[in-house]
């Protein structure tokens, strides 16, 4: 290759501030590398002792394997390898040749006497890593905050906005542990749509979907703080009375069903759509009663509330005979 003139050093940003008689000496014992496309520089888990400063060309970081997307590029005038020069450890990503690329590769040797005859080059370096290292905290804040989001979607009902089954079952079990462990008492009720498949066929999926909306946000804005209500499943739904007696359970689920009964139904373009009521189970947790049985009993006790004539709360008791 053509010998370099010390000018194609001056569009380095780590270089910046060095002095000229550094820069020859470093371009004296540099030696030039050309890269053919997706040819591969750095290998993950492999050591590199060398600095590679990029002419021409742009390089592709990956982590996973060389041929997956690139996690970063680096393009003419920047650097890469230096980390693996500085601390000794293993390469943590491939750098493939994204294109014809032209570099300038320094050995292990050649790096610390330029740091060490160079306060310039050592402070370019600092920064620069200073920089990387901001970014990654970035790219991780950002990271923890889409994991976070995502575990927050897992937990809610894409429909109604409340809570979901998969919540319910996590949650539902951890609150009776705890209740059972503590001796307070807790009190849940299981809630039925009546007859939403009529709704649903007469009015359509669209007036249906509409409809549990409608009802998950009543039965959410007419409970205390402290209570808890999930979609258990198509139009039925599960609240969770932390240190509620069965009764005062009862009569927070009575006000619910009013709520309900009271609501002026109407698609978001106005059409008029009938009113509809819910059926109630209600029952207390006994002493270490598992949360499938619990559940039973208060699906039991919503059932004698359909049988009853619907739109009503039964308090579930532990003599029902299964529907």
């Amino acid at each position: 290759m053509e010998p370099l003139g010390v000018e194609v050093l001056d569009g380095f940003a780590v270089l910046e501030g060095v002095g000229l008689t550094a820069r020859r000496e470093l371009l004296a014992a540099a030696v030039q590398r050309r890269l053919a496309p997706h040819e591969l520089l750095i290998e993950q888990g492999a050591r590199n002792a060398r600095m590679f400063l990029v002419l021409e060309g742009e390089l592709g970081v990956h982590l996973d394997s060389p041929e997956t997307d690139p996690v970063a590029t680096i393009g003419a005038g920047e650097t890469v390898g230096e980390l693996g020069v500085l601390d000794g450890s293993d390469a943590s990503a491939y750098v493939v040749a994204a294109s014809e690329a032209r570099l300038l590769e320094i050995g292990e040797e050649d790096f610390w006497r330029l740091t060490n005859v160079s306060h310039a080059f050592a402070l370019n370096l600092l920064l620069a890593l200073a920089a990387r290292l901001r970014a990654n905290n970035a790219t991780v804040s950002k990271n923890v905050q889409k994991r976070r989001m995502y575990e927050r979607a897992a937990m809610f009902d894409g429909l109604t906005g409340i809570h979901n089954r998969r919540w319910l079952d996590e949650t539902l079990h951890r609150m009776v542990e705890r209740h059972s462990r503590g001796g307070s008492e807790l009190s849940v009720s299981l809630i039925d749509i009546d007859h939403f498949k009529s709704f649903n066929d007469t009015y359509g999926h669209a007036a249906g979907d509409h409809v549990l909306t409608i009802v998950a946000t009543t039965l959410a804005a007419n409970l205390r703080p402290t209570d808890l209500v999930a979609r258990f499943g198509g139009e039925e739904f599960v609240i969770i009375f932390p240190d509620t007696p069965v009764e005062q359970a009862r009569i927070a689920a009575e006000r619910v069903r009013e709520a309900v009964a009271a609501q002026t139904l109407a698609m978001p373009d106005g059409t008029a759509l009938p009113s509809v009521t819910i059926s109630m189970g209600v029952t207390a947790l006994a002493p270490g009663e598992p949360v499938p049985e619990l559940l039973k009993v208060a699906d039991m006790a919503m059932y004698r509330a359909k049988q009853a004539g619907r739109n009503r709360v039964v308090v579930g008791q532990r003599t029902d005979p299964a529907p």
